[in-house]
């Protein structure tokens, strides 16, 4: 997973050099269903494609927490309407929090989907505009593939495996919600016991963009009293989406991938009897 990165001079050179790439726009405002496809219809990278994150990259909230996966046949025909393909290399994006929802669309790609081949634009659509590199709202025809993903169901864990795992659980929130002195979305304050805390945006320099893979293997090694995030440890935050982030931090930093707890958060406060911790 060395290319899980992509900066946006070298995605312009593709474009220059007539390489193959699929695309994939994103972006999502959380108090707003429909806005993600206004604004790439309003203006996107060139020859790019919107996967929305309610409609595509989750299905129904309810039980199972605000961003539940859809099922594997649902995710499959996403990508056979968007033309993705395991030969040609995709690309995602968007433009706030970090790259979050790209962040998704990257693990349910890469991760559960085992595409082999897929990057994250480094910065999003903020850096591309930076750099200079135009944006269009021109339609290009996309030809659906015949993709049949090998999903893999080890990516992922679940509330009773979150319950009986002895494994590190990594919460990515805040520090206020962690502790709880605040909820501003989920039933219960608080956090999952014995859980630790360190927030997603820790990945990010100042400039939005990734830290070294370097820096963040020496912070990502030293949680967890020095033993560190491995691939039993479990990655959470509210509701399956800002967690992506930190395992695609992992992978920046060629640290074994941990597992995501879909519900997060929005399921495991459901039901309190679960257990809830407050506190640092």
């Amino acid at each position: 997973m060395s290319d899980v990165l992509i900066e946006p001079g070298e995605l312009n050179r593709w474009f220059e050099e007539g390489q193959a790439v699929t695309i994939l726009d994103c972006r999502t405002r959380l108090n707003d269903r429909e806005a993600g496809r206004r604004l790439w219809q309003e203006g996107r990278i060139p020859g790019s494609r919107h996967l929305d994150l309610d409609r595509d990259m989750a299905s129904t909230p309810g039980e199972r927490g605000r961003h539940p996966l859809p099922s594997p046949k649902h995710f499959t025909t996403t990508l056979q309407r968007l033309g993705v393909d395991e030969q040609t290399p995709v690309v995602v994006y968007d433009d706030c929090g970090g790259q979050l929802a790209a962040a998704r669309a990257w693990w349910m790609l890469a991760c559960w989907a085992n595409h082999p081949r897929v990057s994250v634009l480094d910065g999003g659509l903020d850096a591309w505009r930076e750099e200079g590199f135009a944006l269009n709202d021109q339609a290009i025809p996309v030809k659906s593939s015949d993709w049949q993903p090998e999903f893999d169901p080890g990516a992922w864990v679940d509330a009773d495996q979150v319950a009986s795992s002895s494994a590190l659980k990594l919460d990515v929130r805040g520090s206020e919600r962690f502790r709880g002195d605040r909820e501003p979305m989920d039933p219960k304050a608080g956090h999952i016991p014995g859980a630790l805390n360190r927030p997603g945006g820790e990945n990010l320099r100042q400039d939005g963009r990734f830290k070294s893979p370097g820096v963040l293997a020496d912070e990502l090694s030293n949680l967890h009293q020095g033993s560190g995030i491995g691939q039993d440890s479990i990655v959470y935050c509210g509701s399956g989406v800002a967690a992506c982030h930190t395992i695609l931090a992992c992978a920046v930093a060629g640290k074994p991938l941990p597992k995501l707890y879909v519900g997060s958060w929005s399921e495991w406060s459901q039901r309190p009897e679960r257990g809830i911790a407050t506190g640092d």
